[in-house]
């Protein structure tokens, strides 16, 4: 069995928007993305909205943990603002973030599933020369 060896690590964040702030949440969260698009050294970000339940999932891709870090230090404000409109209700993180980074998760109800297999095409290639 061939194990990738990517330090890619992905977050699925489903949060619960507070009832009465869903414009809110929208203007909150579109400004942070904006944000990682300028700034953030995500991947790839994608955010959706089931409406009809107030329920929001991101997905966020990182390289790897220090990213992540990264990540949160840049980002602490907008993350904050997000917060005001919503709670996490789960987030699972898939392939093999650094203990503080779990250790940071630990006020969430998370769960972590290490990478089995796979690949990406995401590599830059002047970082992989």
């Amino acid at each position: 069995m061939e194990i990738t060896d990517s330090g890619t690590i992905l977050f699925r964040n489903t949060m619960r928007v507070t009832d009465g702030h869903l414009d809110d949440f929208r203007v909150a969260i579109a400004r942070a993305v904006a944000f990682a698009r300028e700034r953030g050294p995500q991947l790839m970000v994608e955010v959706f909205i089931d409406e009809e339940r107030m329920v929001a999932h991101s997905f966020q891709l990182y390289r790897d943990s220090d990213a992540i870090r990264t990540h949160w230090r840049l980002s602490d404000p907008y993350i904050q603002e997000v917060m005001k409109h919503c709670t996490v209700r789960h987030l699972e993180v898939f392939g093999e973030p650094d203990r503080d980074i779990v250790a940071s998760l630990g006020t969430f109800d998370f769960v972590v599933s290490p990478r089995l297999v796979g690949f990406n095409r995401l590599a830059t290639p002047d970082r992989d020369a």
